[in-house]
């Protein structure tokens, strides 16, 4: 059965892979309300794990003993649930997959046109389609990466919702969805490799 993670822990570590964040993003990236979110974010600061910096540009951000504690905790979890060798072969499959979104990311915001190298204008339709089908390609493989962390730890459900989303709002005319967008498809991905670095223990 899948594991669940404590929703202090889920926090702590949705920091840790969004990196210094605002409580809107921490919210939505641990898939809680901005409430839920705020109190733990305030229990974990008290413990002196997180810290928030005021201002209109402030936000929270993990401190030195957070960051330690996210790495002892998040191990533990994993091996309480038996599921290291699982991650880990999830882990090279979605390394398998990460080049191909990174070079579709690149063709998504750059053309190159009688030899040389443009932004994408996204005036031709029929060229983003074409990107766009290959992304729906990739997601569909990356489905099946996310399952299987699911299977092992629900919080890697929270990737597939999110990925799901930014996808159907680049279908649905929104473009910055794709990759520029601190939800985008790009962006979230980003995030789930961090996720997966940190959780097994592997430095980047």
């Amino acid at each position: 059965m899948s594991r669940a993670t404590g929703t202090d822990l889920l926090v702590l570590h949705t920091l840790r892979c969004i990196g210094f964040a605002g409580l809107e993003r921490v919210a939505e990236a641990a898939g809680l309300t901005e409430p839920d979110a705020e109190s733990e974010l305030i229990d974990l600061a008290v413990a002196g794990l997180v810290t928030k910096a005021p201002g209109g540009f402030g936000g929270w951000g993990l401190t030195d003993a957070g960051r330690a504690a996210d790495a002892e905790r998040i191990s533990a979890e994993l091996d309480a649930a038996g599921g290291r060798t699982a991650v880990s072969v999830a882990f090279e499959e979605f390394l398998v997959l990460n080049p191909e979104l990174l070079d579709l990311c690149t063709a998504w915001q750059l053309r190159s046109t009688e030899g040389f190298v443009t932004p994408n204008d996204h005036f031709d339709t029929a060229y983003d389609a074409r990107v766009l089908d290959r992304l729906v390609d990739l997601d569909r493989r990356a489905g099946t990466v996310c399952a299987e962390l699911s299977a092992v730890l629900s919080r890697f459900q929270r990737y597939r919702d999110r990925l799901t989303a930014a996808l159907t709002r680049a279908r649905s005319g929104e473009l910055d969805y794709v990759a520029d967008n601190l939800t985008s498809y790009h962006t979230v991905w980003f995030q789930l490799h961090e996720d997966l670095l940190a959780t097994l223990g592997i430095p980047r």
